[in-house]
């Protein structure tokens, strides 16, 4: 893995801090440019420390902010909040993650079934259509797991308008090989580009954006110059953000620790930790070589912190089951396991088969939510523009200078 993704906390600091005085005015002006692997000095390149909360949302927020003030930090700070905006979306709205995952698998036993579409897949994930940009885009995201924000907008637009290729089966591309893949982030940005997230509104890319924005790098020929939205059923409206499941305990408990938030440190804390696990992510044996490195690596600070932080070992699971949690939990004659928070998403699946299992064996599971995600969530009831607008107040409320 590249020098660049560190996959530790303090690789996280030490990138963010070489980044923080470009946040302000610097990062607005290039932001929408992508030069190229090993050349994208005007973004950040800090999601997937931030996806796995080895550095958090607010903290680099925070740091846009101290150093650049509100009004040239505002474009910095809006990405930043982009990634909550999409959690928070999708949190309210539960149903459209399952939504994706019954069309995806739908997708994949068609594919399955229709030999020219898995030829078509299998050119696509490779980069063997021919279409200038696309195929690099293809190779790069495999082989670095990761791709510029303009890229992968320009990417999904051909994927779904240009090939015609089932947008779930694209997501999911993106999912296994994103070191920053999240199920919100990602399911969403998809549905944006394709018309449904905002119905009716779809991004199409062109030649000349794209020449425009690679700076002549790249300039596709044969790219949908025309195309209509893609259509589903009317979307669930927002429910009620659910509170979290019951607080930290004053007795001893056991920590468990999964990829949602690998400083559970800055969240709980010691003194009543009896033990520690680490939990793998479900289905994360199927992701790229890129991604499941830095999980690895970013799994290995977190227990390497936890153990010096509560002084206790921490243990591996071999899988987030329940039987796995029961042994844990009996093994340090806890009752309660406490674990930060899980977005809807596959960890949040797994917990939530495990917690009437391990209720019937007199274990309580607690997940514990962190501020940022409880001021700003509830704020995703409509449109990222509305969300935009309430966002400053939330953010004085946290202590943040916006």
């Amino acid at each position: 893995m590249s020098d660049l993704w560190t996959p530790t906390r303090a690789g996280g600091l030490e990138r963010m801090a070489a980044f923080q005085p470009r946040m302000g005015r610097a990062y607005a002006a290039g932001r929408n440019t992508d030069r190229g692997p090993g050349r994208q000095d005007a973004v950040s390149q800090l999601s997937p420390w931030v996806r796995r909360r080895l550095i958090t949302e607010e903290e680099v927020a925070r740091a846009a902010l101290d150093a650049h003030g509100p009004r040239p930090a505002e474009k910095f700070v809006q990405e930043v909040i982009w990634r909550t905006y999409w959690k928070g979306w999708l949190e309210l709205r539960p149903d459209i993650w399952t939504r994706y995952l019954a069309e995806r698998d739908a997708a994949r036993v068609e594919v399955e079934a229709n030999a020219g579409l898995g030829r078509a897949l299998a050119e696509a994930t490779e980069g063997r259509t021919g279409i200038e940009g696309f195929d690099d885009w293809a190779r790069e995201l495999v082989e670095t797991g990761w791709l510029h924000n303009h890229a992968r907008m320009w990417f999904a637009s051909i994927w779904i308008f240009t090939l015609k290729l089932p947008w779930t089966l694209g997501a999911d591309f993106f999912l296994r090989h994103l070191m920053d893949g999240d199920p919100a982030s990602n399911t969403l940005s998809w549905r944006w580009v394709g018309g449904l997230q905002t119905a009716g509104k779809i991004y199409l890319a062109t030649p000349s954006n794209i020449d425009q924005f690679t700076e002549g790098r790249f300039r596709p020929s044969g790219l949908a110059k025309a195309a209509e939205p893609l259509t589903e059923a009317p979307i669930p409206a927002a429910r009620a953000l659910p509170p979290a499941v019951g607080q930290t305990p004053d007795e001893p408990h056991l920590l468990l620790i999964t990829p949602e938030d690998l400083s559970p440190e800055s969240l709980i804390g010691p003194w009543e930790v009896a033990g520690v696990i680490l939990a793998p992510e479900p289905g994360s044996g199927m992701a790229g070589d890129a991604a499941r490195a830095f999980l690895a690596g970013a799994l290995d600070d977190a227990a390497a912190r936890a153990e010096a932080r509560y002084r206790q070992p921490a243990r591996r699971l071999e899988a987030l089951e329940p039987e796995a949690l029961m042994a844990a939990a009996q093994a340090v004659g806890v009752r309660t396991i406490v674990t930060p928070y899980a977005p809807v998403g596959p960890t949040a699946e797994a917990l939530a088969r495990a917690r009437p299992v391990l209720a019937g064996e007199g274990i309580v599971l607690v997940q514990v939510r962190r501020a940022w995600d409880e001021a700003l969530w509830p704020l995703a009831t409509r449109g990222f523009f509305p969300f935009k607008e309430k966002a400053p107040a939330a953010l004085r409320a946290l202590g943040l200078p916006a």
